[in-house]
């Protein structure tokens, strides 16, 4: 029988398992030896994946959310994250926060010389490197390595005789430039090349094997490409190429972007991502191997010499019985440091929030603003699962005048429930993407806040409740867009349209998703 009409029963034989288990457990880790596609179900956007031994490490891009996470897997399948690279860029705008979609753009990370490294790009501020000898941290504060604007998606590069390179491409996808650098990684060295042109060239990741260069790349942008793979003999070039992943019969739109890892029993797979509404891109991982030096990735199920996506697959053999696990979501605020899965969308302000002020609280002082999107002391994470549910217990004891504080859930819309203060009053309140809509005065000093979304819908719908058992909804429901390059985000918010002052505290912050 046809090796590839093998495969492609295959793929078509898990597909069908993958709609009858997709009722019980939708995605990740299935518990049984296989996994659903995506493996992260949320807005890891731009996923680089490295090997260190039998641990897995990824990063992703943030854009604007500051402290981009570093993420930990044993198994290549669930993950953790372990700890932020940075909390802050000493740049123009960023105390202000007036920079959304600017910051991380497809970061790379490597190991080399016992170090872990991590280069990205920001549209403006130019090429950022840091460094770390264990991944949990502390990383070392941004180095720019060149300030410069209109870069993006850089990977460094370290040849057997020492030499170090860095690849780069500009904003608008194109062409890929490649650098001398030197061997610390902190300078460049050179001009730069042109190397390889394409259309929508981005996301450049270089590998060595066999004594070819390869270079893996993303082409034909975010919802519509697929994967490329160049090979030379020289770094330089010239490259052949190959494109290795599209979608194909599948419902995988754009598959690309990601990082081919091997594992230490020599199996190889790849991660790439997938641009879907309201989460954002999210991340799958292809079974991947070689044939006459090129990467084949994916099952070729239309026969047409190209791999396409699978739905379902067996987990890698790398490492058995590693229990199902999700990156963090739920928060009691018990600790002394914020949850590695909250970022703020500007430079926080310190002085303006804390965890100890109120022990087991989360408390935020308000700052002026005019509305949520303009407003700092906003802490968000990632919306998680085709339905999540996130519920908070507000104490709004502390309102002042002009204050308002609450839940949100966000992408291109920026819409919450919470609690405002005005003539002396309480109201609960909501806010349509900058529209403020008083629905009632209430007395007391807590109330629960809750956002449902349902990702297959792409609908969100807002609550409250007084006594955590009942929740009456609130507003209509609303649908989000992927918004200022990222996905849809949860969170928790206080600003005052007045002027600085007040205070709220939030008691814990439930994140449900399946």
């Amino acid at each position: 029988m046809n090796k590839h009409f093998l495969l492609a029963c295959v793929a078509a034989f898990f597909f069908r398992i993958s709609e009858a288990q997709e009722q019980r457990v939708s995605w990740g880790d299935q518990g049984n030896g296989t996994y659903i596609n995506p493996i992260l179900n949320a807005d890891y956007s731009d996923p680089d994946v490295i090997r260190v031994g039998e641990k897995y490490y990824m990063v992703c891009s943030d854009f604007h959310y500051t402290g981009m996470p570093v993420l930990e897997s044993d198994d290549m399948v669930n993950w953790k994250i372990i700890s932020q690279v940075y909390n802050r860029f000493d740049f123009p705008g960023w105390d202000s926060n007036e920079n959304y979609g600017g910051g991380s753009w497809a970061p790379s990370i490597r190991y080399h010389e016992n170090k872990f490294w991590i280069y990205f790009c920001t549209p403006r501020e130019g090429l950022m490197m840091s460094t770390a000898t264990d991944p949990r941290g502390p990383w070392s504060p941004l180095h720019c390595v060149k300030n410069v604007g209109g870069w993006e998606d850089p990977c460094p590069f370290w040849d057997e005789d020492g030499q170090a390179y860095i690849g780069c491409s500009r904003l608008g996808a194109g062409p890929i430039i490649l650098h001398k650098m030197s061997a610390d990684g902190k300078t460049l060295l050179d001009e730069g090349k042109v190397i390889y042109t394409g259309p929508v060239a981005e996301g450049t990741k270089f590998h060595k094997r066999n004594g070819y260069y390869y270079l893996s790349i993303p082409e034909g942008g975010v919802g519509e490409g697929w994967q490329t793979i160049l090979r030379s003999k020289n770094i330089y070039g010239p490259y052949e190429k190959k494109v290795v992943l599209e979608r194909g019969v599948t419902g995988v739109n754009g598959p690309h972007q990601g990082a081919l890892v091997d594992t230490p029993e020599g199996e190889w797979w790849f991660y790439h991502f997938q641009l879907t509404e309201p989460l954002g891109r999210v991340v799958h991982l292809q079974p991947a191997h070689w044939k006459d030096n090129w990467p084949v990735i994916g099952v070729d199920i239309d026969m047409n010499g190209i791999g396409e996506p699978v739905k379902v697959w067996t987990k890698p053999h790398a490492k058995k019985n590693v229990p199902v696990a999700h990156p963090q979501a739920s928060d009691d605020f018990n600790s002394p440091k914020l949850g590695l899965q909250w970022q703020f969308n500007h430079n926080p302000v310190n002085e303006n929030w804390s965890l100890t002020e109120r022990k087991g609280r989360l408390t935020l002082k308000a700052m002026k603003a005019e509305n949520l999107r303009s407003s700092r002391n906003m802490v968000t994470q990632k919306c998680m699962g085709y339905v999540s549910t996130a519920t908070t217990l507000l104490d709004f004891s502390g309102l002042a005048e002009g204050q308002r504080a609450g839940l949100f859930c966000l992408g291109s819309l920026y819409n919450g429930i919470g609690v405002s203060k005005a003539d002396g009053k309480c109201y609960l309140y909501l806010e349509c993407n900058g529209e403020y809509k008083p629905v009632k005065a209430i007395s007391g000093k807590k109330i629960y806040l809750r956002s449902c979304l349902d990702a297959k819908k792409n609908t969100c719908q807002l609550y409250y409740s007084l006594d955590n058992r009942h929740f009456t909804p609130c507003g209509e429901s609303y649908s989000l867009n992927f918004g200022d390059w990222k996905g849809a985000r949860v969170g928790l918010y206080s600003y005052n349209i007045s002027a600085d002052g007040g205070k709220c505290s939030f008691d814990w912050f439930n994140h449900e998703f399946d």
